[in-house]
């Protein structure tokens, strides 16, 4: 049985569940809850650099980000499912995966400057350059909404997280201005029933 150290927020978390379920591999994964801000928590030793989702293996190795996780569990499964074997599906994936992954990693640092910093010293110009970042990544994916795959691929997976985390702790602010993604997250949403499984409250 592998092991999942995670928490139920981390929208990375969340992807390497929603692909378990679409992989048929969530039975053989335990998930056990991670504090990365716990010093004692071996997480720090599971990960050096302390981040979440560590994927532990039945030999103990672990593997980790999130990137390598679904890699690792598409093997596993056979390959070609989440990540297609074709030259153009297969680096189209991986490219919505990365600007998706981009947009996640700047709302998280935006949470962290408000939960870390003490209002007095937030810096408004930094938190404005993540939101540029996210605004420009919404902006691409609206223009050029992906398709949907019977199979979802690690973009398509990777792009239903990041929305998901947008409305968890933004509110879904995003949603007035990309109708397309709202579309979109609505069929997904509907075709893999997973990430219905994998929401938190707010």
């Amino acid at each position: 049985m592998m092991i999942l150290r995670s928490s139920p927020p981390s929208p990375f978390g969340r992807k390497v569940n929603i692909a378990a379920a679409i992989l048929g591999l969530a039975g053989d994964i335990t998930i056990e809850k991670a504090d990365t801000t716990d010093a004692t928590d071996s997480v720090r030793i599971q990960n050096p650099v302390g981040k979440i989702p560590v994927l532990i293996l039945e030999d103990g190795s672990t593997l980790f980000d999130s990137r390598v996780i679904l890699e690792y569990l598409d093997h596993r499964a056979g390959g070609g499912k989440i990540i297609p074997r074709e030259s153009k599906p297969r680096f189209a994936a991986l490219r919505l995966q990365a600007v998706c992954d981009g947009a996640l990693d700047a709302s998280i640092l935006q949470v962290y400057e408000g939960r870390w910093r003490p209002p007095e010293h937030h810096v408004q110009k930094w938190v404005d350059y993540q939101a540029e970042k996210i605004a420009r990544a919404l902006a691409a994916v609206e223009a050029d909404v992906p398709p949907l795959d019977p199979i979802p691929s690690v973009g398509q997976i990777t792009l239903a997280c990041m929305l998901g985390y947008r409305d968890l702790r933004f509110h879904g602010a995003w949603r007035a201005d990309h109708p397309k993604l709202v579309a979109w997250l609505d069929r997904f949403a509907a075709q893999v029933p997973a990430f219905a499984a994998t929401k938190v409250a707010a």
